[in-house]
């Protein structure tokens, strides 16, 4: 009883002590390791001290109950449930989590099996429930605070606490203990705490209002948009192609690296003979989506909160001005390519409102078995997708490509046979290991590029390619460590069949396209525009800001009041799939072949509404075997998601099973 006293007492610093180490255990799960741990805590103490902190403000809530036992369990529980989630997700990604994976949240058991085995699901189902039937033990039978609560000093107490922490945010803020902008998230976790990077991700989002944001101020801003000339009305407009390569960079700009030959050759090659220079990008390591999301609409991520991906917030609830849409007003039709699955930072539901008419992913790809030792389909099918994209349309084409080959996380181990470069010189052996599969990863993207560029050069209409590299790889890199001292750039090069003259200069991603259109006589677009106009000019990123700020989240004073962007109804893969015979070849086992066109590996059969189990043979025939097929079946051929959940990228294209000889289709045997 006078032990029960006493702690009442000291509660609040049992409380903090329970914190630090709730803490630590939380930060040991992120980061793998109990030693990391205790380095992160050493070695940034005022980090460390900041996210317990954190937890402590969110634990003050219990002095509200008297069950304050049992409420402290819970919280705790909460934090752990989120260290042991984040924990599971970077064992199979380099992203932890952050707030726009609550969204995901709603494919619940789909989203497990994507990251545990079936086993692994089952057990944690099973600890949930054991943890949740302990909670109510504990709620039933725990401990109570026996005294009157004193809400009159409670409360001011909580409020006060939570005053405080903000006070110590917003200081930490100003003396650079935390930072409110990442470039690349996983490093920003390890550097700036978990609790603190995760609450920033769920609560920091979006562009704040500028201070001097009206309609007279963005006519203002407009106004200075006049020197531009009119776009070219010549009826002649080339294909423009963009083409983002995963992870591409110059690994020669490493310093410590010796490479036995010159990885990309022939990127290096159209560097010199076509305009080039340094890309600037808004990641590291990560965050593909994000220098896409730059490229494709010619806005900053670095006005949005801190490691948000639009993709993953306001582009799902809104369309954005892009230069699909700027192009679309033109002519133009417009393509997205992929040798990923669709539903890969959530492309296929984001695309549509980016303003692309079709989006071809690895679903619809007739090679998309063709993969590297970790399971990227490798970026030399795309040349044929692209020439498709060209080929599909009379009007001229933008078509944005996004390659995957280069995609980490890196073997640590050898597991390339007899690799065509080698490479020395890392830190550690392990490192060695990663760069050698890495440069011999980009090796082949680069060959990739020249039989692009090749098959382009003799394309008989227009064409401009941008190519460039996404962000560096996921190798720890340093300042120090590279030749050009800055690690958000890699480098572009914009290639053309048309004699454009050669221009270099250093660009940002959000710059790029704004420079394409108007070196072929572009001029449209609120952003474009803007960009054309006021580069490298006074007050040029403040006022960038109020405009981004305008059309996404603002009165779209740029638009008169209206959002002028249709969300498109846009087509997954470029032709329909067809369902065309149905032929019995076995009925000792019920072995039928289905014929039609466009079939990829992707493609499965549906035996009146369930998947049935299905043998890619060709791009013309399926094998399905094991059930008869009786009268009045209905059979569906459709495009199957190669994410977690698994569901149907595309309508069903099906027939009914008929045994009559008419005009309709039958069961015909062999």
């Amino acid at each position: 009883m006078k032990l029960s006293k006493f702690c009442n007492k000291i509660s609040l610093i049992l409380q903090a002590l329970w914190c630090a180490v709730l803490y630590f255990i939380i930060e040991a799960l992120c980061r793998h390791s109990i030693a990391d741990a205790w380095n992160y805590m050493t070695g940034k103490p005022l980090v460390f001290a900041y996210n317990t902190a954190f937890i402590f403000t969110t634990m003050l809530i219990v002095y509200l109950f008297h069950r304050r036992v049992f409420w402290r369990v819970v919280v705790s529980v909460f934090w752990l449930f989120l260290g042991i989630v984040n924990c599971i997700l970077l064992l199979n990604r380099v992203t932890p989590f952050t707030g726009p994976d609550l969204h995901m949240l709603t494919d619940g058991i789909a989203i497990m099996q994507k990251y545990l085995p079936f086993y692994g699901v089952v057990i944690g189902c099973i600890i949930i429930g054991l943890v949740l039937f302990a909670l109510l033990i504990l709620f039933i039978k725990g401990p109570k605070y026996q005294q009157k609560i004193k809400y009159r000093y409670v409360i001011p107490m909580i409020v006060v606490g939570a005053v405080a922490f903000g006070g110590i945010t917003q200081l930490a803020l100003e003396k650079r203990v935390l930072s409110n902008y990442f470039g690349n998230i996983a490093f920003a976790y390890e550097d700036y705490g978990y609790p603190y990077c995760l609450a920033t991700t769920i609560f920091n989002t979006g562009i704040s209002q500028p201070r001097d944001y009206s309609e007279e101020e963005i006519k203002r801003i407009e106004k200075t948009e006049s020197n531009l000339p009119e776009t070219k009305e010549d009826g002649k407009r080339p294909n423009i192609l963009f083409l983002q390569l995963e992870s591409f960079f110059d690994p020669t700009l490493v310093n410590y690296l010796n490479i036995s030959e010159d990885p990309i050759p022939n990127f290096r090659k159209l560097m010199k003979e076509y305009s080039s220079g340094y890309y600037k990008v808004p990641a590291v390591g990560a965050g593909t989506a994000n220098t896409e999301f730059e490229t494709i609409t010619g806005m900053s991520l670095h006005y949005f909160g801190p490691g948000e991906y639009p993709y993953k917030s306001i582009l799902k609830e809104t369309t954005c001005e892009s230069v699909p849409y700027v192009l679309k007003n033109l002519g133009y039709s417009t393509h997205a390519v992929h040798n990923n699955e669709a539903n890969f930072y959530g492309r296929r539901s984001v695309f549509p409102n980016l303003g692309f008419d079709t989006f071809t992913s690895e679903e619809y790809m007739e090679n998309e078995n063709l993969q590297n030792p970790l399971g990227w389909v490798k970026d030399s099918i795309l040349t044929d997708e692209i020439l498709k994209c060209l080929d599909s349309t009379e009007e001229p084409d933008y078509v944005y490509t996004i390659s995957v080959q280069g995609h980490g996380d890196y073997p640590s181990e050898p597991i390339l046979d007899n690799p065509a470069i080698t490479v020395s010189g890392s830190p550690t052996e392990e490192l060695d290991c990663k760069w050698e599969y890495y440069v011999n990863q980009i090796h082949e993207m680069d060959q990739f590029v020249k039989e692009l560029t090749d098959a382009l050069a003799d394309y008989p209409e227009d064409v401009i390619l941008v190519m460039y590299g996404d962000h560096l790889p996921t190798m720890g890199l340093t300042v120090e460590d590279l030749e050009n001292k800055y690690l958000f750039q890699t480098e572009y090069v914009i290639w053309d069949n048309m004699g454009l003259t050669k221009k270099d200069e250093n660009l940002a991603s959000y710059q790029i396209a704004a420079e394409v259109l108007d070196r072929v006589g572009i001029h449209e677009g609120t952003i474009m525009k803007y960009h054309q106009a006021r580069r490298n000019t006074k007050n040029y990123q403040v006022d960038l800001e109020t405009l981004q700020y305008d059309v996404l989240y603002g009165k779209r004073y740029a638009y008169g009041g209206e959002n002028p962007f249709a969300r498109t109804k846009m087509k997954m893969g470029l032709y329909d799939v067809t369902l065309d015979s149905i032929r019995l070849v076995s009925d000792s086992d019920w072995t039928y072949y289905i014929q039609g066109t466009n079939f990829t590996p992707s493609s499965q059969m549906k035996l009146n509404g369930e998947w049935y189990d299905t043998a890619y043979v060709s791009p013309t025939m399926l094998v399905i075997s094991g059930t008869e097929l009786s009268d009045f079946d209905r059979l569906a051929v459709v495009q199957r998601s190669n994410s977690s959940t698994r569901k149907a990228l595309s309508k069903s294209f099906d027939r009914a099973v008929y045994a009559l000889y008419d005009s309709q289709w039958k069961v015909a045997s062999r």
